[in-house]
């Protein structure tokens, strides 16, 4: 028994039906997925007991299943005591008159349930509004001038303990109207949520789906463990890390996450979660170069017009991807639990390290909803060593940036993502992190420190005339730079300034301080030299000459 095997997430109901078995309700549910940067691979098990019909052809029906899997990527695989041959599998689209996600359903009972409290609400509001009513027209009647078919007029007495009155009811109907705006506003903010909610959610699944038919000779009875897998788009991961940095010891704690998102119409309930960072999108072989030919531009004549039109150019057609590969990695490791009361870490997902790409194992189950919302998952953590230094371009801007230099000592390549900086404990800065591989060297920005103050300014512009009839000019610039240490301990900054290029042979640029030998400027006229500030002050003084020929 050779079968095929993969990943996928749903929730579906599945049917045996043969010539002489009864139909079968197996339980099927998700229990894998895996997820890529546009798309996942989700895998349902199904257990099957073959006791009738034996030998013979069955056929096992996955209902419901998201109707934009991607036909292609339909993979089947079984093991079990009964000996069985695949013999296919066809999917089909259907139609249903209810919204198979279980989230759907769920909203739609919440928002019953708002609507019958709105009731509630109203018909109380119509109560009050009708004694409200009812009080007014006790008032006018007591109030009004007595005629010979009306009752006498009240004493003062009588007066004061009817306007006693009057002021209680309409004290107690302020009181409770000003209750019922609030709930009544409060439920309009819970129905108005749900309402977009639900919008999202029918606008992602839908009334369609698919049906898959799994075909199945058995030539002999016992069970069979159906693994069933494919692949959906709607669903991505990406990389997010938090540094945090410890300056006495010079260390980084990197915390690696995957910000997953699915959109696929089901949910994912405690399911084995894998991230990987294969591209299935791009394709499996690289572009092949076009020839790039160069001719001399010759005007077409203009068309005339013609009793029918001939296409000249017809495009051609795209061959649509082949369908992702299926990635396997070994089992989730159980998660240690600690007897002491320490400090909480992060769980460590397995790495599995193939030609082309890597895959994360998630270390516990992981439930990921049919939202669009992102959900936080750890990878791993890793502690690196770094070295500090400050980097600064004071004429762009006077402030000091704090740079860490590390190295990737763990086993896991980190990939481009965003990344939030905490320095000592503190949050200081949002950055971004590049790829950096296992082994390679890489640099964290951990953004400006107030301990280095930063100082430039223009001391002198100096300018005089040359040539014979004073057509020339001559212009002298002087900056000067100052680095002020305020903290406790030395530092090392890094100052980067710049001078001019020429590009044109009548303006000549010449740098007189610091001296060429000492630093000489980068082709595009960059300066960059490194300052030990321990004695509470450095400074850098930068002198050049711009002169223009007479002409």
């Amino acid at each position: 028994m050779n079968l095929l095997r993969s990943l996928l997430p749903i929730s579906l109901g599945l049917f045996l039906v043969s010539a002489s078995a009864a139909p079968l309700t197996p339980k099927c549910e998700i229990t894998a997925v895996t997820v890529y940067t546009d798309r996942a691979v989700v895998t349902r098990n199904a257990g099957l007991d073959l006791t009738t019909g034996v030998p013979g052809v069955f056929e096992v029906v996955f209902d419901k299943l998201p109707a934009n899997l991607l036909d292609q990527s339909l993979q089947v695989s079984g093991n079990g005591t009964a000996q069985v041959t695949i013999v296919d599998v066809t999917a089909r689209a259907a139609h249903v008159d209810f919204t198979p996600n279980e989230r759907v359903k769920t909203i739609e009972d919440e928002l019953r349930g708002l609507a019958k409290k709105r009731r509630v609400l109203d018909d109380r509001g119509a109560v009050l509004k009708s004694q409200e009513s009812s009080l007014s027209k006790l008032e006018s009647a007591a109030t009004t001038a007595p005629n010979k078919d009306s009752a006498p007029r009240l004493t003062i007495e009588e007066s004061a303990k009817f306007l006693t009155f009057l002021e209680d009811q309409r004290g107690k109907f302020l009181t409770e109207r000003q209750s019922l705006d609030a709930q009544l506003e409060e439920l309009a903010a819970k129905t108005d949520a749900a309402q977009r909610k639900l919008n999202e959610l029918r606008g992602a699944g839908g009334r369609s789906f698919k049906n898959v038919t799994v075909r199945l000779h058995a030539a002999s009875a016992g069970k069979l463990d159906l693994t069933l897998a494919y692949t959906v788009p709607g669903a991505n991961w990406t990389p997010s890390y938090d540094a945090r940095v410890n300056s006495n010891e010079k260390t980084i704690a990197l915390t690696y996450h995957g910000l997953v998102r699915q959109n696929t119409s089901e949910d994912w309930k405690d399911v084995t979660l894998t991230l990987s960072t294969a591209r299935p999108g791009m394709g499996g072989a690289a572009p092949t170069v076009r020839p790039w030919e160069l001719d001399v531009f010759t005007p077409r004549p203009m068309p005339v017009t013609t009793s029918f039109a001939v296409d000249e150019f017809q495009p051609k057609s795209v061959p649509a991807p082949g369908g992702a590969r299926a990635l396997s990695g070994p089992a989730p490791r159980g998660v240690a639990m600690q007897a002491e009361a320490i400090e909480a870490t992060v769980a460590r997902a397995d790495i599995d390290h193939a030609a082309t790409s890597a895959s994360f194992k998630i270390a516990v189950a992981s439930s990921i909803p049919s939202d669009n919302s992102p959900q936080k998952i750890p990878i791993t953590t890793a502690a690196l060593a770094a070295n500090s230094e400050y980097l600064t371009s004071p004429k762009l801007q006077a402030a000091a940036f704090l740079t860490a230099k590390a190295v990737n000592s763990s086993d896991f390549p980190l990939l481009a993502g965003a990344m939030n900086v905490f320095l000592d404990g503190t949050f200081v800065a949002t950055s971004a992190l590049r790829t950096v591989m296992p082994g390679e060297k890489f640099d964290l920005a951990l953004g400006a420190d107030e301990g280095i103050s930063v100082k430039h300014k223009r001391v002198q512009r100096f300018t005089e005339d040359t040539g014979l009839t004073n057509s020339g000019k001559r212009v002298t610039y002087e900056y000067l730079i100052t680095l002020q240490n305020n903290k406790k301990t030395a530092a090392r900054v890094i100052v980067a300034d710049q001078i001019p290029v020429s590009r044109n042979e009548k303006i000549v640029v010449k740098q007189l301080a610091p001296d060429v030998k000492e630093l000489k400027p980068a082709p595009d006229g960059a300066l960059s030299r490194a300052h030990a500030v321990d004695d509470v002050v450095a400074k850098e003084r930068t002198v050049w000459r711009r002169s223009r020929c007479a002409t």
